[in-house]
């Protein structure tokens, strides 16, 4: 599985020459209403297999959660169910948090 770091995502989101991904945050409904990036989609990770048929296996994803480590289980499950083109945020939205919009809330 491809990983990506805060500051690479922020330059593909900021490329219009490049298609936008699917930005896939897994967190839970406090952690996604507390702060995200703009544009991103909420689907909780334990929703995620029976939801997963809402997903387009053709598309760009990048997997977002607090610090990565339930982004990146995602990204694995999607990969095992055919999805080939899936990239976990390393350091999740802590990291963008941090290393982007230091404005964003942090928790």
């Amino acid at each position: 599985m491809q990983q990506m770091t805060a500051p690479e995502l922020a330059a593909w989101l900021a490329d219009p020459a490049r298609a936008r991904p699917l930005l896939l945050d897994v967190r839970e409904n406090w952690e996604f209403e507390t702060c995200k990036i703009e544009g991103s989609t909420q689907i909780v990770m334990h929703t995620i297999p029976a939801r997963i048929e809402e997903l387009d296996e053709d598309a760009e994803i990048v997997c977002i959660c607090h610090h990565g480590a339930r982004s990146m289980q995602v990204a694995a499950f999607l990969e095992r169910n055919g999805f080939t083109r899936v990239t976990n945020l390393s350091g999740g939205i802590h990291a963008w948090a941090l290393q982007v919009d230091p404005g964003m809330p942090k928790y």
